[in-house]
């Protein structure tokens, strides 16, 4: 999944700082470490043992055998992880969030597979087997009540690949550091003293090759946060802008005036979830879910019936701002 963040990090030199590809995109790592260890071979064998788990991308991965219904093949810690969480995101936001919308992600174009031809009646071919109620995790098995039911992790994976390298990093001590991967990032402590660390959010301008400029900057510190947008990740039809976020109600990409949504919470698989889900439910129905969910901090952009661009957030949200900006 490509996302819609911009990560902007002052560090200072004392911080060992990684980089390189991973999940067909790119991470980013700093950290400081009183032992100076470059850990990025770890880091490395952690992420290329979570793709062959929960990658689409990959077709012997876990999750690949398992929508081909290989069910001999017992579930792993990591999907099991994902899957369990997927369960929560699903309930919390009413079906926004659903990982079985997969072949529709597919028919429209953003999945491993070729496109289809996507008439009404196709898309009701496709949700006759789209529900996450429709499938369960029993026993380290998954069980189905149809067949043709598949998952897609993607719309989180990368949010939990970062928690995943927070807690390797935390397991070898280290209490300072920031984790961004494709964009979702965590950070915990300091990044020297008593300066935090900062993330960047772009302006979401339709854009697929570039770093867009800086719309905010906020300071994090044991946070997670993860953005979902339409300004990357689409196609143009006859004229008409078809986005890769589809409703699993209505089988379709979504058309509401959310361009981003970046969400804020103490795990970034959450945060990358939830950000999903938002953008399926529109501005005025995630105004509500919000309201009801005060744990939750965002920054959602939107476009106004003028066309321009607009922000809503969070109360607690606006007091995370950086004064360097």
């Amino acid at each position: 999944m490509i996302l819609s963040v911009s990560t902007m990090v002052f560090a200072q030199e004392e911080a060992i700082y990684l980089e390189g590809q991973a999940q067909g995109t790119t991470y980013h790592i700093q950290y400081f470490d009183s032992k100076n260890r470059n850990l990025q071979k770890g880091i490395e064998r952690l992420l290329k043992r979570f793709d062959k788990s929960v990658s689409t991308y990959q077709a012997n991965s876990l999750i690949s055998k398992i929508n081909h219904n290989q069910f001999y093949w017992r579930t792993d810690p990591y999907f099991n992880a994902c899957f369990k969480k997927a369960k929560e995101i699903w309930s919390l936001t009413n079906g926004a969030f659903d990982p079985t919308v997969y072949p529709l992600v597919n028919a429209w174009g953003f999945g491993p597979e070729k496109k289809s031809n996507i008439e009404q009646s196709k898309i009701d071919s496709l949700l006759a087997f789209v529900g996450f109620e429709k499938i369960e995790l029993k026993l380290g098995r998954i069980v189905k009540t149809d067949r043709r039911v598949s998952l897609d992790f993607n719309a989180f994976a990368q949010g939990y690949s970062v928690d995943l390298v927070s807690e390797f990093l935390q397991s070898k001590g280290i209490t300072s550091f920031i984790v961004e991967i494709g964009g979702e990032v965590f950070a915990q402590g300091k990044r020297f003293e008593k300066y935090p660390w900062y993330i960047g959010l772009e302006q979401p301008v339709e854009n697929k090759t570039s770093v867009n400029p800086l719309n905010v900057i906020f300071q994090l510190n044991n946070i997670g946060v993860a953005t979902s947008g339409n300004y990357r990740r689409f196609t143009i039809e006859n004229g008409v802008k078809i986005v890769h976020h589809i409703d699993p109600k209505t089988g379709k990409p979504t058309s509401n005036q959310l361009l981003s949504a970046s969400i804020f919470t103490d795990k970034c698989i959450s945060s990358d979830a939830l950000a999903t889900a938002i953008l399926v439910m529109g501005l005025d129905k995630a105004k509500l879910f919000l309201a009801d969910h005060p744990e939750i901090q965002a920054y959602l952009i939107y476009s106004d019936e003028d066309g321009k661009y607009q922000v809503y957030i969070t109360p607690k949200l606006i007091d995370w701002i950086a004064d360097e900006q």
